[in-house]
């Protein structure tokens, strides 16, 4: 990996990286010095990845209870250092802070003259590109952006699943077989994307993934307001079915009554929404307000590809309206 960055460090006119000042024990060969900035549940599986393949994590800034403790769970041995510290000894800083921290690090470490002069800097976020990472490119810094497009839970488990995952790579043209070799020393399958697709590539993912942790959790509530003492359990083996036809089948995998143009089964499932209360006795209204707004999108998607005719659509939309508070 050394090898690489000198040659693709002369490339781009920046300086080589030094090997950092680790306090002991010589690195391999090819490896770099890493610091991890910070111990969330990226940063600390990511780390141990590197670890895994021999890089050597020299420093992890790590501020929560919980960081430390993921810390000394996935890097055990490894010292949890001030931002500034780990700047000073890493090769690469890996940065795996959340979206709206980043720049203001970044800027904030520039004005304070901590980047390096041919030090890597990579950043985990899958909305920004290298863009974010300037101040530090006009320290002499190499800029790279690595995403893995895998939800991380901050368990060991997580480095299991990296094997195969696709990572999506911006950086500078001459830098970006640096990036490219990471993300396969991470495990991963990269794959070049620009850095103006970036905050849509990450919407899609996020639309696709965060809102179906939502969507799922209020069908289980749902269930278990109807008595179904196991919701989950109960949604699993369909769940799975429909997921596997989405990413295979696509648009005609689906089923159920919109697929069917069946508005008087929306109408009752209206009903029976609108009736549940949780064990609280609070009323469902974000699940039902979700159906609506789901239910509308499909049957809007469905008459646009022609698989809905427009008089099927119609009673949909006019089931759907139906006593909608605001109407």
């Amino acid at each position: 990996m050394r090898e690489t960055i000198r040659a693709m460090s002369d490339a781009s006119g920046c300086p080589s990286p030094e090997p950092p000042a680790t306090g002991g024990g010589a690195i391999r060969p090819g490896r770099l010095g890493v610091g991890i900035i910070s111990a969330g549940r990226v940063g600390a599986v990511l780390g141990s990845a590197l670890r895994a393949v021999e890089h050597q994590v020299v420093g992890v800034h790590a501020v929560s209870q919980a960081s430390r403790e993921r810390a000394e769970m996935l890097l055990p041995g490894v010292p949890v250092l001030e931002v500034e510290q780990i700047v000073e000894r890493a090769e690469l800083v890996l940065l795996t802070v959340p979206d709206d921290a980043l720049g203001p690090l970044v800027q904030g470490l520039a004005d304070l003259r901590r980047w390096q002069p041919g030090q890597l800097v990579v950043h985990t976020s899958g909305a920004h590109g290298v863009a974010i990472l300037e101040p530090a490119r006009q320290c002499g810094a190499i800029p790279l952006a690595i995403h893995p497009a895998m939800t991380f839970s901050g368990w060991s488990t997580d480095i299991a699943r990296l094997t195969g995952c696709p990572m999506a790579v911006t950086a500078p043209a001459a830098v970006l077989p640096i990036a490219q070799a990471l993300a396969v020393e991470l495990g991963g399958e990269p794959f070049v994307l620009e850095e103006s697709a970036r905050p849509a590539y990450h919407a899609a993912l996020a639309h696709g993934a965060n809102h179906l942790v939502t969507l799922v959790t209020q069908a289980v509530r749902a269930l278990e307001a109807a008595g179904v003492p196991d919701g989950a359990a109960a949604l699993r083996p369909l769940l799975a079915a429909a997921l596997d036809g989405a990413l295979h089948e696509g648009e005609s995998s689906l089923t159920g009554p919109i697929a069917r143009g069946d508005a008087g089964t929306i109408t009752r499932h209206l009903a029976a929404l609108e009736a549940l209360e949780d064990a609280s006795g609070d009323v469902l209204d974000d699940v039902t307000a979700a159906y609506r707004a789901l239910a509308r999108a499909t049957t809007d998607r469905r008459e646009s590809t022609g698989m809905l005719g427009a008089e099927q659509a119609g009673a949909i939309r006019r089931a759907l309206e139906a006593d909608e508070p605001g109407s």
